[in-house]
């Protein structure tokens, strides 16, 4: 049977079960106050699904409040079918397909694909590289920074930052406003551990930064040096490989973003990359794990007065 057959995909109440079962799984609390015991369901003819009462502080609430689902009109099905279909396409869905596919407004899928972005984000520090791993970094240059006129100088494109952990498959990526020491320096010494062996390739940049670490290994793009011909485990492929998924990804599929947008595209692919088959996750338990992220990113995209 097609997983898209199971219930929750199409039945709005059994929709509401499910995202219960994973969101409440010490049963329904009460986002006001923390109650989680004295809250009782709605069982009104005229009372919206998934309705609970709080007796400690007398609010009503459902699962969607503080999520990205809250305010939201669209089914709760609806979101479980996006969720799963972003979740189970390695190069993403665009707004346009879920658009065609969810039977909503384009509007309405884009926002709806931006939150569940949200929900992929994680802006943890990490200790790539602890007990002594290997760790690949690298840049890429996306599009063109609008205002900076034409030419191909890589300073006036998006820069972007990846680093790659071999030991535990991870990748986190991130936008930067400059390919320097100052600015790589920071972000790199935070989330790799100190014993962390750093892969590169033989940017100018890394001199610096690789002393701050055990070891640091580099190949040399400049002469084709893709791998260390005397230690074949001296390579920055891994984080290329990374870097091709996401271009082709949004080349391909999204085609189109804007800078203020770009770091949640990286979250997408951060995630699929993190969860993906080769660290033995399915599709259905990696948008699992993206539901288990809905808590707390409510997005508006209110401008401020």
């Amino acid at each position: 049977m097609s997983i898209l057959s199971r219930p929750e995909f199409h039945d709005e109440q059994a929709a509401y079960d499910y995202v219960e079962s994973k969101l409440w799984p010490a049963g329904p609390v009460c986002p006001k106050c923390g109650e989680n015991e004295r809250t009782t369901k709605m069982q009104g003819a005229s009372t919206r699904i998934g309705t609970y009462k709080c007796r400690a502080c007398r609010k009503k609430f459902t699962v969607k409040v503080g999520t990205i689902f809250e305010s939201s009109h669209v089914a709760m099905n609806l979101w479980l079918q996006a969720i799963y279909l972003m979740c189970a396409s390695k190069k993403g869905v665009s707004s346009n397909q879920l658009h065609r596919t969810l039977g909503v407004t384009l509007k309405t899928a884009w926002f709806m694909s931006h939150r569940i972005r949200e929900a992929m984000r994680d802006d943890t520090l990490r200790n790539f590289g602890a007990g002594g791993g290997m760790v690949e970094s690298d840049e890429t240059y996306m599009g063109k920074t609008q205002g900076l006129g034409k030419g191909p100088h890589l300073s006036k494109k998006r820069k972007i930052l990846a680093l790659v952990d071999r030991d535990t498959k991870q990748v986190r990526s991130m936008v930067v406003d400059n390919v320097d020491v100052k600015t790589l320096m920071p972000i790199i010494t935070e989330n790799l551990a100190r014993e962390a062996q750093l892969m590169t390739d033989q940017a100018q940049h890394y001199k610096k930064i690789g002393k701050a670490f055990s070891a640091h290994h580099t190949v040399n793009h400049g002469i084709k040096e893709y791998v260390n011909k005397e230690d074949p485990t001296i390579h920055s492929n891994t984080v290329e490989n990374y870097f091709s998924v996401f271009k082709r990804g949004m080349k391909g599929v999204y085609q189109h973003c804007k800078k203020e947008n770009l770091h949640r595209y990286l979250a997408e692919y951060d995630f699929r990359y993190n969860y993906r088959a080769k660290n033995e996750y399915t599709d259905a338990q990696r948008a699992d794990v993206a539901l288990l992220g809905v808590v707390g990113k409510r997005l508006t995209y209110q401008r401020a007065n």
